[in-house]
């Protein structure tokens, strides 16, 4: 089969398809067919050599992907061969056009999701939720404000905190960033824009959000430590470098500023998950949206768009 492989850390440039071959299910696994892989920033850390923890080389980066159960090794009884799942955990790589995966990795994908929607469940949806009510506890009625509400995690975690009551703000690049973000049903705030933290402030009768997604935190943390509500909670999602904070400003409104990485979520998290991505699949309230798709081959095209500003949706890659 065809995967893309990094034998060196370096630029989009390293990530080359190769023939390798084909996986075989152990006790416990399943083989998927792959037809769409989920693209996530955090594999480009990686793949730059930049993440904290990397793996050996060469490897198959990624972990989101949707296909169809291929072949299922022995003792497994969850799904069975032409099943349509996503996977969340894929042992081999998911770039690739067959990938290995715990059974219990492998969960239904409905039919009224394309495979593109299914590969950008896993960690756009799992890291929204771990965000929004595992570390944030949110709660049906407060204000949450989620920065960067046009990426892949940003679009899940819109529609998560709709559908459990809550009152949602977001940002966006620009005027077109602004109305995506309107269009999943948040209140829409340009990032660009003068002023546009004071208009956020307003919105809450400058009680301030109860709760802040940070994807940006190396930009954007010191400011939301002056905008949000007291007793708030900061979660932490994406950075990308240092940032110097008042330390002052979370003292004096007892604010809770959480870190949050899926690579630390454990069996309990992944189970109660993604029972309630399911829930949300069945009931219409989840529906991804696919930004831009990638023959693989084009995986290094595919890194340089996720990486860079204006995504409106999901980067995926088609094997």
């Amino acid at each position: 089969m065809k995967a893309i492989l990094v034998r060196a850390f370096g630029g989009p440039e390293v990530l080359a398809l190769e023939d390798v071959p084909d996986p075989t299910p152990g006790p416990g696994q399943v083989v998927v067919a792959v037809k769409a892989v989920g693209v996530n920033p955090v594999e480009a850390y990686v793949r730059a050599g930049t993440y904290p923890a990397l793996p050996q080389r060469p490897y198959c980066p990624g972990s989101d992907a949707a296909g169809v159960v291929e072949s299922v090794g022995r003792g497994v009884t969850g799904v069975r061969a032409g099943d349509r799942v996503y996977l969340y955990g894929a042992v081999t790589g998911a770039y690739a056009q067959k990938a290995l995966c715990a059974s219990s990795r492998a969960f239904t994908l409905p039919a009224s999701l394309s495979f593109e929607q299914g590969a950008a469940l896993g960690v756009p949806y799992g890291t929204a939720h771990r965000a929004l009510f595992l570390r944030g506890r949110a709660k049906k009625g407060e204000t949450v404000l989620i920065h960067g509400a046009s990426g892949g995690v940003g679009v899940a975690a819109v529609q998560l905190a709709l559908a459990a009551g809550l009152t949602v703000l977001g940002t966006g690049g620009g005027g077109a960033g602004a109305a995506f973000v309107a269009s999943l049903g948040a209140r829409a705030f340009d990032h660009r824009a003068p002023g546009y933290r004071d208009a956020i402030a307003a919105a809450t009768e400058n009680k301030g959000p109860d709760l802040i997604l940070e994807m940006l935190a190396n930009v954007n943390l010191p400011a939301d430590l002056g905008l949000a509500a007291t007793r708030g909670r900061i979660i932490i999602i994406g950075s990308r470098g240092p940032v110097e904070i008042d330390a002052r400003a979370a003292m004096m409104k007892d604010l809770d500023v959480l870190g949050m990485s899926m690579r630390n979520a454990d069996e309990e998290d992944v189970v109660s998950l993604h029972a309630a991505l399911a829930a949300g699949l069945k009931s219409g309230a989840l529906k991804p949206v696919i930004a831009r798709s990638f023959p693989l081959a084009e995986a290094a095209r595919a890194h340089e768009a996720v990486m860079s500003p204006g995504a409106r949706g999901k980067i995926v890659l088609i094997p």
